[in-house]
């Protein structure tokens, strides 16, 4: 079967390869996805074996998650110059060797390490992969070609938990990383020949910019998880004014720019755009707040092990499942502020409950809670992505699509750094960790509850 060509991709591929090509998109996305979550339900146990403290063990969600916000829109705005097929294959291999580094681990360094290549490797993935959907089906399919990634997504993220914990029920931490290996080898040979060839621009690869997006996020969300370490408040401040200090720089230099690599024109220009994006980082903060502070919770408090807490959390994943294509479906006839609005009221319903919840809840009490939470965080996710991606221009879909994963990476390494902070604050025994978890629980409410606000808006501003 030939490759094919530029125009023909273009135009979107037959559907025997469209399938064949969206499978492979398909199981890629959701290995780096899920990476980002899967190894929540863990960390107890890997901070435990690893002779680690909480706090330092979160580095392990945080450092994947750190890197992949870092390089993405950089690695977006490379496959425009080099090709959305090349970038997406070699994200892919790297963050297949890297999963080998990551089960191979036997220290915290080590695995923090390999999680930072994986994060590298997963946004190689992720940055093209919107991109690459828009050469894969024909325009007058592209719709369906977007929901179905949109699903991918919206799944691969919620069922981090219960993935986790079948994964744990038979087999050791390392095996949350060495499962993805074959995996990673069987999408990576299907991408090389079934995904398409794209379209070069012209224009050529800003670093500087690049540099600056990674040194404005790197210093922010490392002098957040720096407070929960105890480090100096000089230095704190020093990497917090940094960040501060270097997006402003970064903003200005996108305003000259044509593309800019971070699309600030559409953030000023089109206040749906911007009200989108800023509602997806505040409800994904929210939910990897709970998703992460839980499992300590109901292992240091409950007792429960690495497998008991999979199903605990289960029920939260399993809703989203449930809800999120029913949502997309919803969005085509009603304005996704109004869809969006609601389902965060639910989440928010659900994060209150869980926060009030009694020490003792047995399984049924914190299932429906769970499940609350998880029922209006799908009913919001799938409308949102597709009024984000739609409100940007089609000549600059790409920019809407990097937009998408970014905000929802940006809200997930900073609500992972407040949990860090958190716990590195609430010292001691059960007794803190009811604390943090209090705490964590209302700073997610709290996420929850702005998001609401700025998906009602949407509506308001229509």
């Amino acid at each position: 079967m030939n490759r094919p060509s530029v125009t023909d991709a273009t135009d979107g591929l037959p559907p025997e390869r469209r399938l064949l090509a969206m499978v492979s998109l398909g199981v890629a996305v959701c290995m780096a996805v899920l990476d980002g979550s899967i190894a929540n339900i863990a960390l107890p146990t890997i901070a435990r074996e690893l002779h680690a403290t909480p706090a330092g063990s979160i580095w392990v969600v945080n450092s994947y998650q750190l890197a992949v916000t870092i390089s993405l829109l950089p690695l977006a705005s490379l496959g425009d110059v080099h090709g959305h097929r090349r970038v997406f294959c070699w994200g892919l291999l790297l963050y297949t060797l890297a999963s080998i580094g990551c089960a191979v681990s036997t220290t915290l360094p080590q695995l923090v390490a390999g999680r930072v290549m994986q994060g590298f490797g997963g946004a190689g993935i992720m940055s093209v992969n919107g991109a690459l959907v828009r050469f894969i089906f024909p325009r007058s399919q592209l719709g369906r070609g977007i929901g179905y990634n949109v699903l991918v997504v919206a799944t691969s993220s919620a069922a981090g938990p219960s993935v986790a914990a079948a994964i744990m029920a038979v087999a050791s931490w390392p095996w949350l990383f060495a499962i993805q290996v074959p995996f990673g080898v069987v999408a990576l040979l299907m991408s090389m020949r079934f995904l398409p060839r794209s379209p070069l621009t012209s224009h050529g690869f800003d670093a500087l910019s690049a540099v600056m997006n990674a040194v404005t996020l790197g210093l922010f969300i490392i002098g957040l998880d720096g407070i929960g370490h105890g480090e100096r408040l000089a230095l704190v401040v020093a990497e917090l004014a940094g960040s501060v200090a270097m997006g402003v720089v970064f903003v200005r230099r996108q305003l000259r720019l044509r593309p800019p690599l971070l699309p600030v024109d559409l953030l000023i220009e089109r206040p749906i755009f911007a009200l989108s994006v800023a509602t997806a980082v505040c409800s994904h903060a929210a939910q990897i707040i709970a998703l992460v502070v839980l499992p300590f919770y109901f292992q240091y408090v409950g007792g429960l092990s690495p497998r008991d807490i999979g199903l605990m959390m289960t029920p939260w994943p399993a809703v989203v499942i449930v809800v999120a294509p029913i949502a997309g479906r919803l969005a085509d006839r009603y304005s996704a502020g109004i869809l969006g609005g609601l389902g965060l009221a639910v989440m928010l319903a659900g994060l209150l409950t869980t926060l009030f919840m009694p020490p003792t809840a047995a399984w049924p009490d914190v299932a429906w809670r769970l499940a609350l939470c998880g029922a209006g965080f799908g009913l919001f996710q799938s409308p949102n992505n597709r009024l984000l991606i739609g409100s940007a221009p089609p000549d600059r879909a790409g920019a809407g699509s990097g937009m998408l994963s970014t905000s929802r990476l940006v809200g997930q390494t900073t609500g992972s750094a407040l949990v860090a902070v958190v716990l590195g604050l609430t010292h001691g025994g059960p007794d803190s960790i009811v604390q943090a978890t209090h705490i964590a629980l209302g700073l997610a409410a709290g996420f929850a509850a702005t998001a609401m606000v700025l998906s009602w808006m949407r509506v308001v501003g229509r």
